[in-house]
């Protein structure tokens, strides 16, 4: 059976309100969600805390509908850097950082998107949908971050009132799957209240929106939010899995390493 999962539920003061959500997130189907904590780093007095506890916001999570098993919360941080020197701040954060099972960034330059897919250890980079795309996304550092098992984000939530806002969200949606092919794409809500939620199947159908094909458009609300979890899952315990293979050795490098003796034994028999 397929999992659903919504990885970016927008951190918010007010508990009952976040309860609320996640509820109706398990209503829908949804078996995964993760309270995203959004820091913009241009903005001052905003910094890097500890995510919220999970266990004091519900001690009893909601049943999934259909599912006989409670929603899995999972917390996240959400970076929006505009200048280089917002992503050293992400690196002497570490303490902080290794606290959230996701870490996400949102570049708002080419520089920092090329830096994001490259360099940076996270799991997410977040396209925006509240404006125009301030670059151009190209093919390199796309598939530079697709070869590190990077995922890129698009969120729904901006285009389901605002009839600007939803031209942005496609068109900014386009511009990534035309360059990444659809692969390594999740889409989320962002949202910040119950009425922004819509059930996985609604979404898999706005993915369409995208270019996504329909394959791909369920991939990026369910197998794909699961690899990225992984991939947050690997950043944290710095391990990874090694594959190796027995090299065959041609027949005459090992008559070249046979001793001199016994080689010409070999050739007089």
């Amino acid at each position: 059976m397929v999992c659903f999962a919504d990885l970016n539920i927008i951190h918010i003061d007010d508990r009952q309100r976040l309860r609320a959500i996640i509820k109706t997130a398990a209503h829908l189907g949804y078996s995964t969600v993760a309270i995203n904590h959004v820091v913009d780093l241009q903005q001052k007095g905003q910094e890097t805390t500890n995510p919220i506890s999970v266990s004091e916001l519900f001690p009893s999570p909601p049943i999934v509908q259909g599912k006989s098993k409670q929603i899995k919360i999972l917390t996240r941080l959400t970076l929006i850097a505009s200048d280089v020197s917002h992503y050293n701040q992400l690196r002497t954060a570490h303490p902080h950082t290794m606290a959230y099972d996701i870490i996400a960034v949102e570049p708002k330059t080419e520089k920092l998107f090329h830096v994001a897919c490259m360099t940076l250890d996270v799991d997410l980079i977040c396209i925006q949908g509240t404006a125009k795309l301030p670059f151009r996304i190209t093919r390199p550092p796309v598939n530079g971050a697709i070869a590190r098992g990077i995922y890129f984000e698009l969120t729904y939530f901006p285009a389901v009132n605002d009839l600007t806002l939803r031209r942005y969200t496609i068109s900014n949606g386009i511009s990534l799957i035309q360059v990444c092919k659809g692969k390594n794409v999740i889409v989320s809500s962002a949202t910040e209240q119950t009425l922004g939620l819509r059930g996985p199947y609604d979404i898999a159908n706005f993915g369409l929106l995208f270019g996504l094909c329909e394959e791909d458009a369920k991939a990026a609300i369910s197998t794909n939010c699961r690899a990225a979890l992984l991939h947050g899952e690997t950043r944290k315990t710095a391990l990874g899995v090694i594959y190796t293979t027995r090299k065959a050795v041609a027949t005459e490098e090992k008559d070249d390493e046979m001793p001199r003796s016994k080689k010409a034994k070999t050739e007089n028999s």
